[in-house]
């Protein structure tokens, strides 16, 4: 019957645990284990001592002003830590047959200061996002929680004068982790929606700012900008393009002298004849007198004036043979 002693002693911390409820451990639940637990109230109570379930009943008790307790999901680890020294602590008071009741409330006072010196838990901030800087862990069930918002971001409306630049700023009011943050844009045409079904992607969109220059009335419609952390979504933004008014007069200028340029046609350019110079205007304007056309007129003059001569000679070979 030797066996039946351990479970003498399990038997009433079960009861008791059932009596209280898991919720009523709280934090001391979610930090310290049963049999850490357990063999405190052994120490002092004695293994087979009818005070064990008054034990356990004094322990839970004790700690039940840390029920509600949520934190910073960060400071899990530092509050382990103090738990576990709390258990040491417990079990040296027990060996020194000192008396639970006390030593409970003592301890569970300690881990209440050491809470409070614990860092906050950053509020909410609305109106979407998954803000992991908000992340809390609760005792009551001992899970983590972040705030309960939704993704999609109301839908920020922007109007833009046809041939004006729209700018977009994918930025939230909450903090993002400082690393592997990405941005991706989509596009829905001339829809103002949040259905994932009509966007289609922007490849070349990259960063948290996205620039139209020129807006034309094809950019009229929906860009959405997800921002993403290790491939996980944080947000969605919605920005509503619309497009408005005629462009402005010195784009229609423009676009009017470009029209008429494509339209010209040099009708008579079969017509047009190089410029060919007489004599007298060559002399009448010093201007035209070029090195080229100076050489020219010596070239002519040295032609006529060898004709000349020879004209001349044969006239007189002619006139001598007659006589």
């Amino acid at each position: 019957m030797a066996w039946l002693a351990p479970w003498s002693a399990i038997l009433p911390s079960l009861v008791a645990l059932v009596v209280s409820g898991a919720s009523a451990w709280a934090c001391l639940l979610c930090f310290t284990s049963y049999e850490e637990r357990l063999q405190i109230c052994q120490i002092f109570a004695g293994l087979d001592s009818p005070d064990l379930g008054k034990c356990e009943e004094a322990f839970a008790d004790a700690f039940k002003g840390l029920l509600d307790t949520e934190i910073n999901y960060e400071e899990r680890g530092q509050l382990h830590d103090a738990f576990t020294q709390m258990t040491h602590s417990l079990q040296e008071m027990a060996a020194a047959q000192g008396s639970f009741r006390v030593a409970f409330l003592h301890a569970a006072e300690k881990m209440q200061k050491i809470i409070l010196q614990l860092k906050e838990v950053q509020a909410c901030i609305p109106p979407c996002g998954l803000q992991e800087v908000t992340r809390r862990f609760r005792c009551r069930g001992c899970y983590s929680k972040v705030c309960d918002l939704p993704l999609d971001c109301p839908v920020q409306d922007l109007t833009v004068t046809r041939g004006r630049q729209a700018m977009f700023s994918c930025t939230v009011n909450f903090q993002l982790p400082k690393e592997e943050i990405t941005y991706s844009w989509k596009f829905a045409g001339g829809l103002r929606t949040q259905d994932p079904t009509y966007f289609r992607d922007i490849p070349r969109a990259q960063g948290y700012l996205a620039r139209i220059r020129p807006v034309q009335p094809t950019h009229r419609g929906t860009f959405s900008c997800v921002i993403t952390h290790d491939q996980r979504p944080l947000a969605r933004l919605y920005f509503f393009l619309n497009v408005t008014g005629p462009p402005p007069r010195a784009e229609t200028e423009l676009q009017v002298s470009f029209r008429e340029v494509l339209r010209w046609v040099p009708q008579e350019a079969e017509m047009v004849e190089p410029w060919r110079p007489s004599l007298g205007e060559l002399l009448a304007r010093p201007e035209a007198l070029t090195p080229g056309n100076q050489c020219l007129l010596v070239a002519l003059v040295a032609l006529a004036s060898a004709s000349v001569t020879v004209l001349v000679w044969m006239f007189f070979r002619w006139y001598c043979s007659g006589n």
